[in-house]
């Protein structure tokens, strides 16, 4: 396969559940040993966008090709090409380790000494190797997704699927997971992943926002940072007077009333203000805020992060189409 093409790419792919449409008109390119993140708020079309290009789902409208395959007509073909790891976990937790990547090994024919090399691989790649009697309903959520990753990969698939693979899980093991996903990058698997944290996000090489079943944005980290005009400050608002949330929601009343001001979000005991020019800025904010007796400390001038651009993009979205997801 000449490494220029695209190892996903879809044309207007569409999906309607009766009238509701969950994926509308998609068009998404994926480079061969890409790492590429999709992220969006709940029901914006992430997971069924992920169905419809593993082949679990049909799509209503509009075409792909994957992995040279085309996705209507070569669709128990591609399988053999992908592996997809399911938001839920999904194999049969009365089964040990073991017994479950010999299962999907069963189910994609590999056999003889391929299976054994590439379960002993899997097993260490996994760091399940000292727990392969275990029954599956026994492990951590940690090893539950990793046991999961190591079914997917077990006919070493050209493309994997990852929907939302550490949601609930703790941080070392999205840490530990990520790493395992670092090395697959390293041998040149392609990955397509949905996340809800940013922090993943930014570890992609692309990103795409989907909003409305539409994917609305994409590019690199930086490219999607960029995208959010102005220059970021932050803040923790201090009185003697308010305390708490009614702090916060009073300071961000008067902050989004004053010239300059682009946008405001709060993180914690935080706020995140951008504006047009933080130099030119600082002294009408303190003067605002001083006039309601409130500080402002540990001021300094920030870049934004991922988390900052989606919420940024997705209030802007919101206010345009005046539909809240």
């Amino acid at each position: 396969m000449n490494t220029t093409e695209f190892i996903i790419n879809t044309e207007k792919l569409s999906k309607n559940f009766g009238p509701v449409t969950a994926v509308d008109g998609l068009d998404l390119q994926v480079k061969p040993g890409e790492i590429f993140g999709l992220v969006g708020p709940d029901g914006a079309g992430k997971t069924t966008s992920m169905r419809m290009l593993a082949a679990i789902m049909d799509p209503t409208a509009g075409n792909a090709t994957i992995a040279g395959l085309d996705l209507r007509r070569q669709a128990e073909a591609l399988k053999q090409h992908i592996g997809y790891m399911a938001q839920q976990f999904a194999l049969y937790r009365d089964l040990t380790v073991l017994e479950n990547i010999n299962f999907f090994a069963d189910v994609f024919g590999v056999r003889g000494q391929k299976r054994r090399q590439r379960t002993e691989k899997l097993l260490e790649f996994a760091r399940l190797t000292e727990f392969t009697g275990r029954e599956a309903d026994q492990l951590s959520g940690g090893m539950k997704k990793k046991l999961g990753l190591a079914c997917a990969l077990i006919h070493e698939p050209d493309i994997l699927y990852l929907d939302e693979p550490t949601t609930g899980v703790d941080p070392v093991s999205r840490r530990e997971f990520w790493d395992i996903l670092a090395n697959l990058h390293v041998e040149g698997t392609t990955i397509l992943v949905n996340t809800p944290y940013m922090d993943e996000a930014e570890r992609c090489a692309r990103v795409g926002l989907m909003y409305g079943g539409r994917l609305v944005e994409q590019g690199t980290p930086q490219q999607i940072k960029s995208l959010i005009p102005g220059e970021l400050v932050e803040f923790r608002p201090e009185s003697e007077r308010q305390h708490g949330i009614g702090l916060l929601r009073h300071t961000n009343r008067l902050l989004t009333a004053q010239d300059g001001v682009l946008e405001v979000q709060t993180y914690g005991d935080l706020m995140h203000v951008f504006v047009d020019d933080a130099d030119h800025r600082r002294p009408e904010l303190e003067a605002a805020l001083q006039a309601e007796e409130i500080s402002m400390l540990n001021f300094r001038r920030t870049m934004p992060r991922m988390e900052e651009a989606f919420i940024s993009l997705i209030n802007k979205l919101e206010a345009e189409t005046g539909v809240t997801q």
